[in-house]
């Protein structure tokens, strides 16, 4: 039993949390644009939190549920319909098999997750399910989803007694993903090793200018509209290794963040690195947005980092007491 794509969103693929230890054969992790709204989608569907799940970018897909199903959406709202009937995102949802999910705008994000309950029955490549657009590997096929590919279930559970007489049905408890995004987006860096190289006025400008996201953005990395920034001096680097979440100065003096299919390795100075708390709402500032960046140090993308985490935890338990409350944890998955 499956999900079936009736049609192809922009870019629909298959995420979990990347691969990681290949970075020295030039094979970079992938994995989710956002990793704690994967997260928060596994969770909510009692899954392990980096369970593989289809990732979304506007226009997004139109799905066929071929069985019944517990879903959940996080990340991007795309104000989704189940039915021709909204649904929340954030909270679990148990529909029949026939139901038909839309998405019909897009109202806040860049990229949503859909997970079911037990996950995908996918083929793992290296230690991960995440889909390598350019080795053409992992996720399903190696590729982005098409019209008529058929995402099957990792087993279904029976969910008998549970829809009587229902198309679907909301469970009145959502994930609180709200703390992850702040209203005002602010996305804090700890310097990179070419910092200090920045001149005067472009280390002021890298902390007080209202940069956008370029039109150009996409999952190697967002570019930034903004004021152009220069060295002291002119440089030249040997290339060297490079993460997500890198700010590069480009020769032509723009700023480019990479995302989670960068590259391995980069020649051009690295100005600084986003903390690891920022990155979900990094990945969540669509094109033409603003944006604005902070300088911080370790200690603070530590804290950060660690009050994040226990968010996530929090959300975990909670979930877990939710839907063991509900009778969904406790039902047996069969082979379908």
């Amino acid at each position: 039993m499956s999900l079936r794509i009736l049609k192809a969103g922009l870019l629909d693929t298959i995420q979990d949390q990347g691969r990681y230890g290949f970075g020295a054969t030039g094979l970079n992790p992938s994995g989710a644009m956002d990793p704690a709204a994967l997260t928060v989608a596994n969770l909510l569907t009692g899954n392990a939190p980096g369970t593989a799940a289809l990732e979304m970018h506007f226009p997004a897909p139109v799905i066929f549920f071929a069985a019944d199903a517990l879903f959940a959406l996080s990340g991007a709202d795309f104000d989704p319909h189940l039915d021709d009937q909204p649904i929340p995102a954030h909270t679990p949802v148990l529909t029949r098999a026939g139901a038909i999910l839309t998405f019909r705008r897009p109202v806040w994000g860049a990229w949503c997750y859909l997970t079911v309950h037990g996950g995908f029955r996918l083929t793992s490549w290296m230690g991960s399910c995440s889909t390598h657009l350019a080795a053409q590997c992992g996720g399903w096929q190696g590729r982005k989803l098409c019209a008529g590919d058929a995402l099957p279930f990792q087993g279904y559970p029976d969910y008998s007694g549970l829809l009587p007489g229902k198309g679907h049905r909301l469970f009145p408890w959502r994930g609180a993903a709200g703390a992850v995004y702040p209203a005002e987006p602010v996305i804090r860096f700890l310097p990179g090793p070419e910092y200090p190289l920045l001149d005067e006025p472009s280390g002021a400008r890298l902390e007080t200018s209202a940069w956008r996201v370029a039109r150009q953005a996409d999952r190697m990395g967002y570019p930034l509209d903004g004021p152009l920034l220069a060295l002291r001096q002119p440089l030249e680097l040997i290339s060297t290794g490079v993460i997500r979440g890198t700010l590069q100065l480009l020769p032509n003096g723009r700023v480019l963040i990479l995302m989670a299919d960068c590259q391995t390795t980069g020649g051009y100075p690295r100005i600084g690195c986003v903390i690891g708390a920022d990155l979900p709402v990094l990945a969540q500032i669509r094109p033409g947005q603003r944006v604005r960046l902070q300088c911080t140090d370790l200690p603070a993308a530590y804290q950060e980092y660690r009050a994040q985490q226990q968010t996530l935890r929090q959300l975990k338990w909670g979930c877990i007491f939710r839907l063991r409350e509900a009778g969904l944890l406790d039902r047996a998955p069969r082979e379908g």
